[in-house]
């Protein structure tokens, strides 16, 4: 029977997944997640699951990818340096969709051409300037194109995607190949981010690949789209913006798989966020409005998820304000004190040594860093330059000693932001090696980083806790009180029917929490969740309980819920959309906007069965060469009439065709 191999690289963990059959988890394994070359982390896992199933490598016969990579990049705001032909655009144009921002700089060239919304050029496309701009060496990676109405005719996309293969060999993206919908803006901005990924995804698919062969590894890999389909490694080298929120949703798909739930929320907790995600018809949520990542909001279609910076390596903060004090979870991510000493035993517990000795609590306490080793620095201010050569040359070490002044604390912001340096602080993680939940690190360590933190005060001038103990169960308390408003915030958002207010201001609301106190007075006030949650995530079953308990609703918790990514990366199918326009531009011409530019039609019902072939064959030739087999093609047919003089006037026609099959395996 076939193997499945099923990777997803997380926020600390990469994890490695081995299925038989479609049916059964024959084995799993992690290990940490190599920021800098995601690549050895997926070798090592993927080579520890085949050591401990004792699988032989040429038993595999299919492997899929769910990656971090693409979201983190433009979250991070890193990425390939990238140009933007800009077509039949003013100016002006750059600053719809944040478009000049997420530019950064980087070279644009406003050219001269378009079309208007019946698909009729409106000017001729300046190939002459646009030879001219490609004659100077920018150091551009990639290319981006967009045209206005391209949607509506590609002539000009595809002239100027010509010329700049020919005449400087680089990768192109066309913004219609993204997305078959109007607004220019957006579609360019899809562009852009789509060139800005391709170098950096291109390098991991083929390393992975490499990693895959060197262990003997000879099966065909697929790569996980944000809305939770697969596509084939070659397909996502082109479009790495379809691979945007890879990671949440291969948990959906993972999810489903491993309860046959239909309608639940699923809320997966990794080491940086806590992702929340609604599961209805057994099918994740595709989000509306396009996959929003950081500030961009693109045209990409991905499951609606909202993401909030809270998981197990989130930075533990204490708020010293007010009399009572209290506790904060992230947004930020840290590495746990007890992993940094299990990688660094000597220096950190020396250092927590002498911390606990000392008769005040410092404010650098329990907080240490590291340089990131293989990543390019380049660009740095002197007081940054400095600041990472002395974290380099030190290897692990405390925070206090590092910082020189205040305004080296900034300096070494920047650094983090970059994803040069990691810092070291108290998280979710230390609390549970202390309350002995977790033992996977140094739990030495964490106990005395807690020891440390509750040391600390708050304005009233009392102890934030007692002890390490106490100081652990505040912190996971405040995880559940966190994870509890992330679940509410999510269902109040998907409500079918709206409550006129903020889904954050719902959740919080005084009536909601006393309705989950199950308050009993002159009045009596009950609420919670009415579906069941599924949990997801290594440490679930450690945290999720309390939250199901809290919300007062079914806590699913699988038995595989720390790989449900991986699992989801190899159990989804190969599914391709495309969508396509008819209009009728005048009385009695019905137009479809086809890839070779407007045909005319006098009957709208032979127009529409004109697109619907259209893209009934490019979505079947497109899943054929994603890898799928057993093709099944569906078709959904939005049509806009009115009603002029007693009869109904064709006014536009949308077609989406569907092709869903399950990817082919290796004999």
């Amino acid at each position: 029977m076939a193997i499945l191999l099923g990777v997803d690289t997380g926020g600390t963990y990469t994890d490695a997944v081995l299925i038989e059959g479609e049916r059964e988890v024959i084995a799993s394994a992690k290990a940490l997640t190599t920021r800098h070359d995601l690549a050895i982390g997926i070798g090592e896992a993927v080579a520890r699951v085949l050591a401990e199933s004792g699988t032989a490598p040429e038993r595999i016969a299919l492997a899929s990818l769910s990656t971090t990579l693409a979201t983190n990049a433009l979250v991070e705001g890193q990425g390939g340096r990238a140009g933007l032909v800009y077509i039949g655009f003013r100016e002006q144009d750059l600053d719809g969709h944040g478009l000049r921002a997420a530019l950064g700089g980087d070279p644009a060239l406003i050219l001269s051409g378009g079309h208007n919304h019946a698909g009729y050029e409106a000017r001729p496309l300046d190939l002459a300037a646009l030879e001219a701009w490609l004659a100077e060496d920018r150091g551009i990676g990639a290319f981006a194109v967009a045209s206005q109405f391209a949607t509506r005719n590609p002539e000009h996309e595809l002239a100027a995607q010509r010329m700049i293969h020919e005449l400087t060999g680089r990768p192109v993206s066309c913004s219609h190949h993204l997305s078959a919908k109007l607004n220019g803006p957006k579609r360019a901005l899809t562009a852009l981010l789509n060139a800005r990924l391709i170098g950096m995804i291109a390098r991991l698919i083929d390393k992975a690949e490499g990693k895959l062969a060197d262990l003997g590894i000879d099966a065909p890999l697929m790569v996980v789209r944000g809305d939770g389909a697969l596509i084939s490694a070659d397909q996502a080298r082109d479009r790495p913006i379809e691979t945007i929120l890879s990671g949440p949703a291969a948990s959906i798909v993972g999810a489903r798989w491993l309860t046959g739930v239909d309608t639940a929320l699923v809320s997966d907790i990794g080491g940086t966020t806590t992702d929340v995600a609604v599961l209805r018809g057994g099918k994740p949520m595709i989000d509306p409005a396009g996959a929003q990542v950081g500030p961009w909001r693109t045209m990409v279609e991905a499951v609606g998820m909202r993401t909030t910076g809270l998981g197990g390596d989130s930075e533990v903060q204490v708020l010293s304000d007010g009399l009572a004090g209290g506790l904060l979870l992230g947004p930020r991510r840290v590495l746990p004190v007890s992993l940094i000493a299990h990688e660094a035993p000597e220096i950190v517990h020396r250092t927590l040594d002498a911390q606990l000795r000392a008769t005040v609590p410092g404010e650098q306490d329990a907080a240490f860093v590291r340089a990131v080793p293989g990543i390019d620095a380049g660009g740095l201010p002197e007081r940054d330059e400095g600041l990472l050569a002395r974290i380099t040359e030190g290897g692990v070490q405390p925070v206090g000693a590092v910082l020189r002044t205040r305004m080296e604390a900034q300096a070494l912001r920047r650094l983090v932001s970059r994803g040069l340096v990691q810092v070291a602080g108290v998280t979710p993680s230390d609390a549970s090696h202390v309350l002995g939940q977790a033992d996977a690190w140094d739990g030495d360590a964490a106990q005395k980083a807690l020891t440390l933190m509750a040391r600390k005060r708050t304005g009233s001038g009392n102890l934030i806790a007692t002890d390490a103990e106490e100081m652990a169960r505040m912190i996971v308390d405040q995880l559940t009180r966190q994870t509890v408003l992330a679940i509410l915030e999510t269902g109040f958002a998907e409500e079918a029917e709206p409550f006129g207010l903020d889904p954050a201001e719902l959740a919080r609301h005084v009536l909601m929490q006393r309705g989950l106190d199950r308050h009993e007075g002159l009045v009596r006030l009950n609420s919670g969740l009415n579906v069941p949650v599924v949990g997801l995530g290594a440490s679930a079953a450690t945290y999720y309980p309390a939250v199901g308990e809290r919300l007062g609703c079914e806590m699913i918790l699988p038995e595989h819920a720390g790989v449900a990514n991986a699992i989801g990366a190899v159990v989804g199918r190969v599914t391709i959309r495309r969508s396509g326009t008819v209009t009728s531009p005048s009385e009695g011409i019905f137009r479809v906007h086809l890839e070779t530019g407007p045909e005319d039609h006098r009957d709208a019902e032979a127009a529409l069965d004109a697109l619907q072939a259209a893209l009934e064959s490019a979505a079947r030739a497109e899943a054929v060469a994603a890898g799928a087999e057993d093709i099944h093609v569906t078709a959904t047919r939005d049509l806009r009439t009115a009603e002029a003089e007693a009869r109904q006037v064709f006014l536009e026609g949308e077609i989406t065709v569907e092709a869903s099959g399950r990817p082919r395996i290796a004999a």
